[in-house]
């Protein structure tokens, strides 16, 4: 079976200018004024549709989420670090204190 694609092209203005042919303008639904991303790999340029950082990095991370405000959870972090700092701190302290009752030395 041979298939036979048409390829489209176009024309570089002498203002360096390209114009989309509307049958890929259908394809994707480009208007007027609508913004397209543009990669050189090679000999190639690939034009797509601009999709907006925001858009297309909404729902990164949404597995991570358990439901608490960010705020909370960083806080609540914070509180265990500053707790679990608090217990060595102490830990050491009555190491000291039990070397010092001992009579030996801390290194």
């Amino acid at each position: 079976m041979l298939i036979i694609v048409s390829m489209l092209s176009v024309k570089i203005s002498t203002k360096h200018q390209i114009a989309v042919p509307s049958e890929a303008r259908k394809k994707l639904g480009l208007k007027a004024g609508d913004r397209l991303d543009v990669e050189v790999e090679g000999d190639v340029i690939q034009l797509r549709r601009h999709v907006p950082a925001g858009d297309r990095l909404h729902g990164i991370g949404a597995h991570l989420w358990d439901g608490t405000d960010p705020a909370e959870r960083i806080r609540a972090l914070r509180d265990e670090w500053e707790a679990r700092d608090r217990a060595r701190m102490e830990d050491i302290a009555r190491a000291i204190a039990a070397d010092r009752a001992t009579g030996s030395e801390v290194p």
